[in-house]
């Protein structure tokens, strides 16, 4: 899975949010290391939703300008959920290999 597609859905994980909400949260859950474009964004989206990852939730207008809240559905869940571990995994393999046995951990 896309770094950028994981960082979406777990944005989504929590709640549903319309697009520069998604934006902001993935800046914010990525420490400001991965900032989307607005094109970028919904070309994600479009590709999420076409893959049953995400859906629309609801839409409003705002400020006269219609807002699309997206959600996760369960696929996309479980998928989020599978990509997680499988980063754990391969985390704890990384860190294994170095050495590390506790977060405190530093090198000298």
């Amino acid at each position: 899975m896309k770094e950028s597609d994981f960082m979406i859905l777990t944005a989504l994980a929590e709640e549903s949010a319309h697009g520069y909400g998604i934006m902001r949260d993935v800046e914010k859950l990525s420490n400001q290391r991965v900032k989307l474009r607005t094109s970028t964004l919904y070309a994600a989206l479009d590709r999420l939703s076409a893959n049953d990852l995400i859906e629309i939730d609801r839409e409003e207008v705002a400020s006269g300008r219609l807002r699309r809240y997206y959600q996760l559905t369960e696929r996309g869940r479980t998928e989020l959920a599978a990509a997680a571990v499988g980063q754990r995994a391969q985390a704890e393999t990384a860190l294994r290999r170095l050495g590390v046995t506790d977060l405190g951990w530093s090198p000298s």
